[in-house]
């Protein structure tokens, strides 16, 4: 099976916007076979906490339907970071689509200090099954703790999906991290990072995939945007450039 990690720029604030260029790049993916493709860390509004309360939605916002048509139709698993409602505050959260299937979405469950002002904590670890792969998705800080992985594995995991907005200084701690939890756990870990200013810092891109002996399979600079797709069985990774002129 194959699962595509997307590199993107997102437009700060500018959801209409990010919802178009994430449909292209979907787009890309089924066109490449792929069986799912998930997106960074609050993807559709760019990483910005002091937003995310004006921006913030849940799961049946009519604005999300076309992502469940292009994964009915074209027998896709789509991942998307929203900030979205809860009974407690803002989560930040992915969106996952899966044909013919109810929507779901998986909260941060362990935030970074910066993030408490403005957000909650998710409650549960979600694990999807994709063509009989079970994806283990994680939100960037909670992705570097060692006990969040260790839980996905206990659950079944057998592929980890690392949904980020990192710095340079994240993405030097990613490159310790990730291999080592994927050599110890035996599973590939999977990082979808965005590029371009957000919050209070540049994102580093620098996508990358690790097989499940530690290996860096590929990776992309912090320019690019585009799609890294994995297929499970060999291990192999196809680069897709996007062209963002």
């Amino acid at each position: 099976m194959k699962i595509a990690v997307a590199q993107v720029k997102s437009i700060k604030g500018d959801i209409s916007a990010n919802i178009a260029h994430h449909k292209s790049l979907i787009g890309c993916a089924i066109a490449h076979n792929a069986k799912a493709i998930f997106f960074p860390e609050l993807s559709l509004t760019g990483y910005e906490p002091e937003l995310a309360q004006e921006l913030a939605t849940d799961l049946d916002d009519k604005k999300f339907n076309d992502f469940q048509e292009l994964s009915d139709n074209n027998d896709i698993t789509i991942g998307l970071g929203m900030p979205t409602k809860t009974d407690l505050g803002i989560a930040i959260s992915m969106l996952i689509f899966q044909p013919r299937a109810v929507r779901k979405i998986y909260s941060k469950q362990q935030l970074h200090v910066d993030e408490m002002p403005y957000f909650v904590n998710g409650e549960q670890q979600v694990i999807l099954t994709i063509n009989g792969v079970k994806v283990a998705p994680a939100i960037c800080y909670e992705s570097l703790q060692t006990s969040h992985s260790s839980r996905a594995k206990e659950l079944g995991a057998e592929v980890y999906l690392a949904s980020v907005a990192k710095p340079q200084n994240g993405i030097d701690k990613a490159m310790i991290h990730y291999p080592a939890i994927a050599k110890k756990f035996m599973m590939p870990v999977l990082m979808a990072n965005c590029i371009g200013y957000c919050d209070n810092f540049e994102s580093a891109g620098k996508s990358a995939i690790w097989t499940k002996q530690g290996t860096l399979a590929a990776q992309f600079d912090e320019i690019k945007e585009g799609l890294l797709i994995f297929d499970t069985e060999t291990e192999e990774v196809h680069t897709q450039n996007w062209n963002i002129e």
